[in-house]
């Protein structure tokens, strides 16, 4: 039509109100053998579409990252980006600000440590958060949460928060340690060499449960604990611990309307179980919790530098 009228790109687009892009785009397409308006085919987004839509919905709070770990693990091969495109066609992608808000809260826990632990058990972070339910008030939450291994040890739920149940979370958090380990929690803190126990760290705000004295006097009868308080209105430097109350919140509590502490109590329990054995994590290169903490990666060894004459190291 452009042609017969003898008019110039430009012109014609600017008579039918199109894009100069656009029009070259509808050329192209015509000249390969694809009239018409649309995009171009697709054949890997078409062929994870409905699978990685499939387990959208069936994980509605996780974004495309954890979609696309799911699909990997199921033996599709796609990028990030084309299970993004994928779910975006669905309208089932997480709108932007979420992504924004997790990479801030995962620069907190870069920063949490100056020399972060590489081994399980060396860092234990703990903390309260509440819970209101919709008939039987306000409930606490107490988390223990492995540093490395970004693995939920416990998270009871308490109608107080007192230092009995921040020993009682702690407690409960070093059974089931020793529950997946095997055997007791103080043979994985020794030494096989010298014998000597390293304890973990357990590293909690400044809230009064964590500042009396029976909690103190706990931590000193037990060989595998030492207590570090972080700095004052400083939780950023215990950030895997409030990361994990908000996963919890925002991915299944809310989601769900909860009566009173037993039904509260039976949904935690349920997501522990979600996050520490089904849920990709993205601190461990989206490997599950439950894999790093019983198959921690193996410690490489750096070589042994070679040193030159008079004692120099080789350049």
């Amino acid at each position: 039509m452009r042609e017969r009228a003898g008019l110039s790109v430009a012109r014609f687009c600017g008579i039918a109100g199109v894009h100069r892009a656009t029009y070259h785009r509808w050329a192209l397409r015509e000249r390969a053998g694809r009239p018409g308006r649309g995009g171009w085919p697709a054949p890997v987004r078409d062929g994870v579409e409905q699978a990685a839509a499939q387990l959208a919905l069936e994980w509605p709070a996780w974004g495309h990252r954890k979609i696309w770990a799911l699909l990997q693990a199921d033996g599709f091969h796609a990028s990030q980006a084309t299970v993004r495109r994928a779910l975006r066609a669905r309208a089932l992608l997480q709108p932007p600000a979420t992504g924004r808000e997790r990479r801030a809260l995962a620069r907190s826990r870069r920063a949490a440590f100056s020399t972060p632990p590489a081994r399980r058990n060396r860092v234990w972070q703990t903390d309260f958060s509440e819970h209101e339910t919709t008939g039987a008030g306000v409930w606490q939450l107490g988390g223990v949460v492995d540093y490395v291994a970004k693995l939920c040890l416990s998270c009871p739920v308490s109608a107080t928060k007192t230092w009995r149940d921040a020993v009682c979370v702690l407690e409960c958090a070093r059974e089931r340690a020793c529950e997946l380990l095997g055997y007791p929690l103080l043979d994985d803190l020794t030494d096989p060499q010298t014998g000597e126990v390293i304890p973990i760290i357990v590293v909690s705000d400044n809230g009064a449960c964590y500042r009396a004295s029976g909690f103190a006097r706990h931590i000193a009868a037990r060989p595998e604990f030492r207590h570090v308080r972080t700095r004052y209105r400083a939780p950023e430097t215990n950030g895997v611990i409030e990361r994990w109350f908000e996963s919890l919140k925002y991915e299944h509590l809310y989601r769900h309307e909860i009566d009173d502490g037993p039904g509260l109590a039976a949904e935690v329990e349920r997501y522990l179980a979600i996050y520490n054995e089904n849920r990709p994590h993205e601190a461990l290169d989206f490997k599950l919790p439950i894999d790093r903490y019983l198959r921690p990666p193996p410690i490489v060894l750096k070589p042994a530098i070679q040193l030159g004459p008079c004692g120099r190291v080789p350049l």
